[in-house]
């Protein structure tokens, strides 16, 4: 492969827009009103973006971080619980636990799937455990089956962290499907952007009822009198950010098409240079948006990985380092964090320990690309490695 290529022509940019966003943004401006209250952009958007996702019940919110934390107070939690998280993962999943009050609880993830680690996650129950949140890491779902029965076993809730997964489906069910709550980020590099928003997906009406009022301040819809029914804060989206995501999943189907096509041929490209191991995939998700190409260099250590990342950059590759174990973040450790050391969580996720060190992932617009710069992505990556 060295040789083939010094650097891949300019992948499509990101995020993609066009008239549609123009449309909309002119529609939300011409209303006259730009919030939720007295607009109807918010409004269509979740019905439109719960249509797409199974469920009746969406809650359009202000970002991703938000979406889990609104999801999270609904379920009950609060101080003197728990909420089992992946130690592999950005850190809003479990910041957003700790913010509330409660204890978030990292486990490991599966070495092939980056995903949450069933038999980690029933290893950790407590009888203060109140929610296990699994993360759809780059957009392959989490072992939904075996975390259900874990859930019904113990009598706690799931919470979905979608913020990947846009579109993705476990054994033909989409991601409202599943009978649990869902949060989901349309932050700037997300599969769909409005620069920052966030949704959450809820599997009845009551709850959605609930959250509404926890992001609103406690206040009813049609209030007029102030009568603030319970605690919360100002997570309300606007109504030109809720515009734009009107056209922004407009598109997603067309660009997960694209992605699904062309991740199979990376993966096959990727998995022949020496030392390099693709994210696997478990079928029984069987649709997959890939928000990241996730691959793997065991033993690169990450002072290497940081040059042969800048060197992609370099190439015209947007490659990132992966996500840092979430307990080897100070910030972990300010509030709710376990009653444990570093090294004993570092000893419980082995796993983890692996990934977070050797990981490397490429921005989601390199999906939709050519074919040619599959290969291209792949004679750069050998040759940079080769050096």
């Amino acid at each position: 492969m060295s040789g083939l290529s010094a650097s891949v022509p300019e992948f499509p940019e990101w995020p993609q827009f066009g008239d549609e966003e123009r449309a909309g943004l002119i529609r939300a401006l011409e209303q006259g009103q730009w919030w939720r209250v007295g607009g109807s952009e918010v409004d269509t958007f979740e019905a439109e973006f719960g249509a797409y996702h199974g469920t009746p019940h969406a809650l359009a919110v202000t970002n991703g971080t938000h979406a889990l934390e609104v999801a999270l107070e609904v379920l009950g939690v609060g101080p003197g619980t728990e909420v089992i998280v992946p130690a592999f993962t950005f850190i809003s999943s479990s910041l957003a636990a700790q913010r509330l009050g409660a204890v978030a609880v990292p486990v490991d993830v599966d070495l092939d799937t980056y995903c949450i680690q069933p038999e980690a996650v029933a290893a950790a129950i407590t009888d203060r455990t109140r929610v296990i949140m699994p993360v759809h890491m780059a957009g392959q779902m989490a072992d939904m089956d075996a975390l259900d029965k874990i859930a019904a076993d113990a009598g706690v809730a799931i919470l979905q962290d979608a913020a990947h997964a846009h579109g993705a489906q476990w054994q033909g069910k989409r991601v409202g499907e599943l009978g649990s709550v869902a949060a989901f980020s349309f932050q700037n590099g997300k599969l769909m952007t409005a620069g920052e928003g966030g949704a959450v997906l809820f599997p009845d009406q009551e709850s959605y009822e609930r959250a509404f009022l926890v992001h609103s301040c406690g206040r009813p819809r049609t209030d007029r009198d102030y009568l603030h029914r319970t605690t919360g804060s100002n997570y309300r989206m606007n109504e030109f950010s809720a515009a734009v995501l009107r056209a922004q999943l407009s598109r997603l189907d067309s660009q997960i098409e694209l992605r699904e096509q062309r991740w199979p041929l990376l993966a096959s490209l990727l998995a022949q240079i020496p030392g390099v191991v693709p994210q696997g995939r478990d079928d029984r998700g069987d649709r997959n948006p890939h928000y990241m190409a996730m691959f793997r260099v065991p033993g690169i250590g990450e002072q290497r990985r940081r040059v042969v990342v800048d060197e992609l950059i370099a190439r015209g590759i947007p490659a990132f380092v992966a996500f840092r174990a979430i307990y080897r973040c100070e910030g972990f450790w300010l509030a709710g964090a376990p009653d444990e050391t570093v090294d004993q969580v570092a000893a419980r996720c082995p796993n983890v320990e692996q990934i977070h060190a050797d990981c490397i992932w490429l921005h989601h617009r390199t999906l939709l690309g050519t074919e040619e710069q599959m290969h291209q992505i792949a004679a750069v990556l050998a040759d940079v490695l080769g050096e």
